[in-house]
């Protein structure tokens, strides 16, 4: 296995919290945060707004999990990345309450160890998680990698300059297709892997990971909380989707009862015989995307990725792709954008609109939760 590890920027990380709060709070820089200093380690936290986790930062310094970006191939789809994260946090949220926790990166598992689980089992690596090569070469005979990602979240509790670990949150990310070749440098194929064969899979390599969490003696009391996520075709324009998750009570090895999680994502406007998942919502992005393309002809394209849960909606997230730069076309375009948006998208969701050109963002309008006021931001405005 080759090992593919990207440091993930500060402001990525915060950005997948941010979205549980709303956009003027989620910034470090800007935001007040609580110190309490002890003899040889000082602790901050800074709140990233409402219904989200409270962050602790050590020595002023956002903490990043060693294990984050580790995958077992090179078979990854970038958009899964942040749909992995999100959802861990969203799942958190029913074991581990933001008004009690404090929300850290993962910090109990290193990337030696992962390394070795993402690993095929074999005499060299028996800590392997995912299964032995069998030495066949068919789609459907042979062994695929079905773990390819796992992400650690610390939940802890506490104050001042004494936090403790509270609790823990795992989420496995299962391939549905797992890409390999049989020769070195030859052409590529795929084995699809059913949700079934994800779950079943997912849960015995769940309750693995749990048992060997218990050998350490800071891990053996506390609550784990493992989800479990679908990653979707390396190609795919959409992230994939957390499908169930469990949680294993202290000094237990295993999850004993697991619940389903109804996710869906969608891209606007559909192609081929694609249906909408909700016709009205396709209705009102049809109407909002029509209003703003009359007005200005120079777009290349305006597109939106929507998120269900329990086929409700949940996320709307649209990208506009422009063609000009002129600093008073971005200023008008901006506004009118705003304006289409509170006339024709829905009022009762998180919206984040991005303007952009092919190279960088022109404008931002957003609103993270269902209540609150759009905000705007125009790069290089006033």
């Amino acid at each position: 296995m080759r090992k593919y590890l990207q440091i993930m920027a500060l402001a990525g990380a915060m950005l997948t919290l941010s979205g549980c709060g709303k956009l003027k709070d989620s910034s470090l820089a800007n935001n007040a945060t609580t110190t309490s200093t002890a003899k040889k380690k000082s602790y901050q936290t800074t709140n990233t707004g409402k219904n989200g986790y409270t962050v602790l930062m050590k020595n002023g310094r956002y903490v990043i999990s060693p294990i984050a970006g580790l995958t077992a191939t090179n078979n990854d789809n970038s958009v899964d990345t942040r749909e992995l994260e999100r959802g861990l946090i969203q799942i958190s949220k029913n074991q581990f309450s933001p008004n009690q926790y404090v929300f850290q990166e993962g910090q109990y598992l290193d990337t030696s160890t992962v390394t070795d689980w993402l690993t095929r089992k074999s005499k060299s690596n028996p800590k392997g998680l995912n299964p032995a090569d069998n030495g066949k070469t068919g789609p459907d005979t042979r062994n695929p990698i079905y773990l390819e990602e796992i992400v650690e979240q610390d939940y802890l509790t506490g104050s001042g300059s004494k936090y403790q670990l509270g609790g823990m949150s795992l989420g496995l990310a299962m391939n549905s297709v797992d890409y390999y070749q049989k020769k070195r440098n030859g052409a590529e194929f795929k084995t699809e892997i059913s949700r079934a064969e994800q779950k079943a899979q997912g849960e015995k390599i769940a309750n693995e990971i749990i048992a060997r969490l218990r050998k350490k003696k800071v891990l053996k009391n506390i609550l784990i909380t493992i989800g479990l996520f679908s990653k979707t075709e390396k190609d795919s324009l959409v992230g994939g989707t957390y499908f169930a998750y469990g949680t294993a009570a202290a000094n237990s090895s295993k999850i004993t009862k697991w619940k389903s999680v109804s996710e869906k994502i969608q891209v606007l406007p559909t192609t081929g015989n694609e249906k909408a998942i909700n016709s009205d919502d396709a209705s009102h992005f049809n109407d909002f995307k029509a209003a703003i393309q009359n007005y200005f002809p120079n777009i290349s394209g305006v597109t939106a990725t929507l998120r269900y849960d329990n086929d409700k909606l949940a996320q709307e997230n649209i990208s506009i792709t422009t063609q000009f730069y002129g600093y008073e076309q971005i200023q008008s375009f901006t506004r009118l954008v705003l304006s289409s948006a509170k006339k024709y998208l829905p009022n009762n969701v998180p919206i984040e609109i991005k303007i952009g050109s092919v190279n960088d963002v022109q404008a931002l309008i957003a609103k993270e939760t269902g209540d609150s006021d759009y905000q705007v931001h125009v790069y290089g405005g006033e």
